[in-house]
């Protein structure tokens, strides 16, 4: 019945998307795959891109961070809008299209301290796009500032963000959510910042923490969660679900998940996520074989060449200074797939 669905294409229910995961890796493989070539054929997508994470001092203690400055952390820092610009100016050597900007749930920063690198860089550089401020910050922002999440949205708009990460999402589940995030934004209050950032003709990413507490049922509400939305707006560009980094955090995770777990969340995020067009296996998180070895499994983009990365390095992920471009290229040549440059909402800019 399933395997019938699958052949034909068929939209699948929460109770149908479950089952997936009771197929063999092989089975979900080759019907991810399979929608991932009719899309995209052999093209493997990535940006020229450069993180920054201005500040790590955060109200909100995620117990699975190890970013924020904390017992696990002890060593806060803001960078100041001289630094921002700098770190821009020098990532524009490496030909950057995109500047990605996250970080803490600063209080002593402000808004106004955002919206101004946000005009900062826009002015100097009109060419770049600004993707900056996850749902999780606007939330904060506008709990700070009173101000409503429009309020917020129509600012960064007016200040150049051009679009939003999917940071923040974690799992969407309630009663896991408040023990690893509690006190942060809701579900769904995540979900309804990106509904209105969409209403504002935007586009965002959505993504999904996995591999902590959380169960294979809250995966699948989850992407359910998502898919309704896409539905409705059709404003997320790419679903990226993160493997959750285990080390310098409060989280006691004693099961990780295996390689052939994390696959299988892929094949069966490329198969239920029918309208969400790009899955991204961000190489961060999840290490730079395993994402590339994702492609054979729905997976079309990897990311970027991100340069600086501080959010999943602190917690054990090898990509303090993210990737040289030459090394990226021939990483996923060497995979056997086509290299295709691309912009921040998928425009193919250059294939190798």
């Amino acid at each position: 019945m399933i395997i019938d669905k699958l052949e034909n294409q068929e939209r699948l229910t929460y109770e149908e998307a479950l089952q997936l995961y009771d197929l063999d890796l092989f089975t979900l493989g080759k019907f991810a795959n399979k929608i991932r070539y009719e899309k995209f054929g052999n093209k493997t997508y990535f940006n020229i891109n450069r993180h920054i994470n201005p500040t790590n001092i955060c109200k909100d203690v995620c117990q699975f961070c190890a970013y924020s400055s904390s017992r696990k952390n002890p060593n806060p820092y803001t960078m100041t809008h001289e630094e921002i610009l700098e770190a821009v100016e020098e990532a524009l050597k490496k030909e950057i299209k995109e500047v990605h900007i996250v970080s803490a749930h600063n209080p002593n920063t402000g808004l106004e301290w955002y919206l101004d690198v946000f005009r900062k860089i826009k002015q100097a550089y009109p060419q770049l796009h600004i993707k900056a401020l996850t749902a999780a910050e606007i939330h904060f922002l506008s709990t700070e500032y009173n101000l409503s999440y429009e309020e917020i949205i129509q600012k960064m708009l007016e200040c150049g963000v051009d679009s939003m990460p999917g940071g923040g999402a974690e799992i969407f589940d309630e009663k896991v959510r408040k023990k690893i995030c509690g006190g942060k934004v809701s579900s769904q209050q995540w979900l309804d910042i990106h509904k209105l950032w969409h209403k504002a003709g935007k586009q965002s990413n959505a993504t999904m923490l996995f591999g902590h507490i959380e169960s294979r049922e809250n995966r699948i509400d989850h992407m359910m969660r998502l898919r309704t939305l896409q539905d409705e707006t059709q404003g997320f560009n790419a679903f990226i679900p993160l493997v959750y980094q285990k080390e310098n955090n409060f989280l006691k995770v004693t099961e990780y998940p295996t390689g052939q777990e994390i696959l299988k969340t892929f094949a069966i995020s490329r198969i239920v996520l029918d309208n969400i067009p790009n899955l991204k296996a961000y190489w961060v998180t999840s290490s730079i074989k395993l994402a590339l070895l994702a492609q054979e499994f729905g997976a079309n983009d990897l990311d970027g060449t991100i340069q600086k990365e501080s959010i999943q390095s602190a917690a054990g992920a090898n990509s303090a200074n993210g990737m040289p471009l030459e090394q990226f290229v021939q990483v996923i040549q060497n995979s056997g797939f086509t290299p295709v440059e691309r912009d921040s909402v998928y425009n193919e800019l250059k294939s190798y």
